[in-house]
């Protein structure tokens, strides 16, 4: 193999036999070596290029076309993230130019399995990450598997992910849609407004004054709640609508 561009031949060739044609870019040449020699015994992997730092990295990739980047984290240059911003641009979900070919796919791996690493690669374009852990054999298969459109990860590293789109999605109430809670659907207006005052820190006196009805009424609402939202003391109650914003 050679680190070369492949003429248009070689390439519809490879192509055409199924074959993946993989970018290797790490700053340990021995590193690269090993999993070089990993990949070579792979009929369905083709090693094309390999660099050692962001520029070459940038460089390679334009002029080798690969289908997949193996991608390291830490460089002394910038890194991943710096990689796929050049490859990629600043959006990796924009429109294509129609005139360049497709952009490859990046599967990270990294010795790193620290969440903001993760999360900063994924975020930049990066198709998965694994760890430098993980052995040949499910290597190639992560490799195959982010070139026909799967999402790799090694174990646990996929929780950090969807941590962090989860938390970063816009909720129900954030997009202005009702939230639905069957407990709180479940309390009338005037119980929510006792629940509210309950939260704030308000006695029963206090709220009976505030809503312009009885202390009994009160005491009646208040036992209302605590049996629609299976809460066993006010204290508890007030963490449950906070929880809930309705504090």
């Amino acid at each position: 193999m050679t680190d070369g561009p492949q003429d248009g031949s070689e390439e519809s060739a490879a192509v055409g036999g199924g074959m993946c044609r993989v970018f290797l870019v790490d700053d340990h040449a021995v590193f690269r070596s090993g999993v070089r020699a990993e990949l070579a015994g792979q009929s369905t992997i083709e090693v094309v290029g390999e660099a050692g730092s962001v520029a070459e990295a940038v460089t390679g990739i334009d002029r080798a076309r690969p289908d997949v980047v193996l991608l390291d984290v830490h460089m002394p240059d910038g890194g991943g993230v710096a990689v796929l911003r050049s490859v990629l641009g600043a959006d990796p979900g924009g429109v294509a130019d129609p005139a360049r070919a497709p952009e490859p796919t990046f599967l990270a791996l990294s010795v790193s399995d620290a969440a903001e690493d993760v999360i900063a690669v994924i975020r930049a374009g990066a198709r998965g990450y694994v760890t430098k852990t993980i052995t040949g054999e499910d290597l190639a298969d992560a490799v195959c598997r982010v070139a026909d459109g799967d999402a790799v990860f090694s174990p646990r590293l996929a929780g950090f992910v969807l941590d962090a789109f989860a938390r970063a999605s816009p909720g129900p109430a954030d997009r202005g849609e009702p939230v639905h809670d069957p407990e709180v659907d479940s309390l009338t207006p005037r119980e929510k407004e006792v629940l509210r005052l309950l939260a704030r820190g308000y006695t029963y006196k206090e709220i009976a004054e505030e809503l312009f009805i009885s202390v009994k009424t009160v005491e009646t609402h208040a036992s209302n709640v605590l049996r629609k939202t299976q809460q066993s003391n006010r204290h508890a109650l007030t963490r449950w609508a906070q929880s809930r914003h309705l504090d």
